[in-house]
């Protein structure tokens, strides 16, 4: 047993992972069938001018035949795009596989750390000793990942110089929305600088928010929300068991909700607050608080003084007035840096002449620059982040990305809103017991082993890609379909990544992106969730996932997610 692999990684380094029916036999068996031709989901006129030699590709769709195609040995690079995500090592496992199937002598190389890895030719070759070691794990140690945008003509050209030298016949980008942008537009200069390499992506993101009607999921997701659904499962255990505190538990997914909506069908919390509803409903911060304290005083009044709430880690952007307040932030601090740099200082400097406490001078640090900031911004936005508690004051304020914005994701907002429910608990004068811990689901589940879902997705995924190298298909996303039908009926084949962009507004300039997909607040999903949410709230109708199973009947270890079911059709 390899010192790096525990028993169950011993274990499942021999597991097979199933192939839909037109890959079975190889990429050199596989026909390839044309759709009619596509174009963007939005802004289209801008997406074509913007993508003149890969706009408006068809949609593929791979067949099985009997009648051998012809091959010839392939140089691969695979670069691991972005956050983890379960699964990874599959789908350059099915990469790998799918070329040495064309013929044994082509070659895998893995650009390292990423995009990075790409643009400054820094590679290893992957070689069957190398893959046998990372089959069926989680994480993307094989070659680590990165978050290098590929976005200047300078990083183009040197990737042009690194496909020469190694004569590659494709690159494959594994990424999520943001990633496999930076493919298409690879995709895009290489074709028209005539260079003979295509550009490929996968779809990746745990976040499942890169998803349409042939992404239908992208990978990751499900073993994520199985990790998560677990550890939730576990709280609700504990809190019915003890019955004194209310857990309140942030789980990953800035952009989108998708996470906390399919580990809320998974464990039947009390409470579990979906971003885009709120959204949609324009909600302001105080009803959000109220209605989660509405249903801690109703379950205390029946003394349950416990409870399990859900909260996504993007909450704050969707609610109108927090929206406001950082995009004012962000202007304010970029206008008026030295400004509230120097007055900062100086009372930095106060404090420690007169109280020489870190505690005071951090305290006094948020003041200050608070009322500073709102010299800057809206009279509205002001009023808000005066009310809000002083670390969460001190996280907007100190907390900045590369380009100064806010970031949100350090915010933590599952203590906000404790704070804010015991600030109107004492306003209600609530007479119960309101005691709490605070969680943060994230890292926990990005690098874990693979349900078998994922591990068979994600082999598909790369063995499809290897089909679109063999045929030259430049600008194309692998898509395996009819995801809850079985494998035996799964449809493989390819998208252009064009037909998912629009332009957005990014850092004060029009860019090309793949369109994030939110939670449908009219799908089948969520309106599940709408039906059952308020018998969860009184009750313990909490449901126990249990840890991902890799043995055992299909229907307990191959299962897909809720969502997956409910939006095909397919939960029983």
């Amino acid at each position: 047993m390899s010192e790096n692999l525990s028993i169950l990684g011993s274990v499942r380094a021999g597991y097979k992972p199933k192939l839909p029916p037109s890959l079975r036999k190889g990429a050199l068996k596989v026909l390839i069938s044309s759709g009619a031709a596509t174009q963007s989901v939005r802004d289209q006129e801008q997406i074509k001018a913007l993508f003149p030699n890969t706009y408006g590709e068809p949609i593929l769709t791979f067949n099985p035949t009997e009648d051998r195609q012809q091959g010839s040995k392939l140089n691969v690079g695979v670069v691991l795009s972005g956050g983890q995500a379960p699964g990874g090592h599959n789908v350059i496992a099915g990469i790998f596989d799918g070329i040495k199937g064309i013929i044994g002598s082509s070659v895998l190389y893995g650009f390292l750390g990423g995009p990075s890895g790409l643009v400054e030719g820094k590679y290893i070759e992957i070689d069957h000793s190398l893959m046998s070691r990372y089959r069926n794990t989680g994480g993307f140690d094989i070659i680590q990942s990165g978050r290098t945008k590929l976005e200047s003509t300078e990083q183009f050209d040197k990737c042009i110089e690194v496909a020469k030298k190694l004569d590659l016949d494709a690159i494959i980008i594994i990424g999520g929305d943001d990633s496999n942008t930076n493919a298409a537009v690879l995709a895009e200069y290489f074709a028209a600088k005539k260079v003979n390499c295509v550009v490929i992506g996968c779809p990746k993101t745990i976040d499942g928010d890169l998803k349409n009607e042939h992404i239908e999921v992208s990978f990751g997701f499900d073993t994520a929300v199985k990790t998560y659904s677990e550890l939730i499962g576990n709280i609700e255990r504990d809190a019915n068991s003890a019955q004194k505190y209310w857990h309140f538990i942030k789980l990953m997914g800035r952009s989108a909700s998708h996470i906390g909506l399919e580990a809320a069908l998974q464990t039947h919390p009390n409470i579990c607050l979906i971003s885009e509803e709120i959204k949609e409903k324009k909600m302001t911060l105080e009803q959000v608080v109220n209605s989660m304290t509405d249903i801690i005083i109703s379950r205390s009044a029946n003394k349950k003084n416990f409870g399990v709430a859900l909260i996504p880690e993007g909450l704050i952007e969707f609610i109108p007035e927090f929206k406001i307040l950082i995009s004012e932030l962000n202007d304010a601090l970029a206008h008026h840096e030295s400004e509230i740099k120097e007055l900062i200082q100086k009372d930095i400097e106060i404090h420690a002449k007169e109280h020489g406490d870190a505690e005071i001078k951090e305290a006094g640090k948020a003041a200050d620059m608070v009322e500073v900031a709102c010299k800057h911004i809206s009279e509205a936005s002001a009023h808000l982040l005066k009310n809000l508690p002083e670390d969460i004051q001190l996280q907007l304020m100190m907390d900045r990305d590369p380009h100064g914005n806010v970031q949100v994701s350090l915010v933590e907002t599952e203590k906000l809103l404790i704070e804010m429910v015991t600030k109107e608990l004492e306003l209600r004068n609530f007479k119960g017991k309101f005691a709490t811990q605070n969680h943060f689901f994230g890292y926990e589940g990005r690098c874990a082993a693979p349900s078998n879902f994922d591990a068979d997705y994600c082999y598909s995924l790369g063995y499809a890609a290897s089909v679109l190298v063999l045929r030259r298909k430049n600008g194309y996303m692998t898509s395996i379909r009819n995801l809850t039908a079985g494998f035996e009926n799964w449809i493989a084949g390819g998208i252009p990544i064009t037909m998912m962009m629009n332009v957005e507004r990014r850092h004060g300039k029009d860019k090309p992106v793949i369109q994030k997909a939110l939670v449908d607040l009219k799908g089948k999903p969520f309106k599940y969730f709408v039906e059952h949410r308020d018998e969860w709230a009184k009750g313990e109708e909490y449901l126990y996932p249990g840890p991902i199973q890799y043995f055992g009947p299909p229907e307990v270890c191959d299962v897909t997610n809720y969502t997956l079911m409910l939006e095909h059709d397919a939960l029983k």
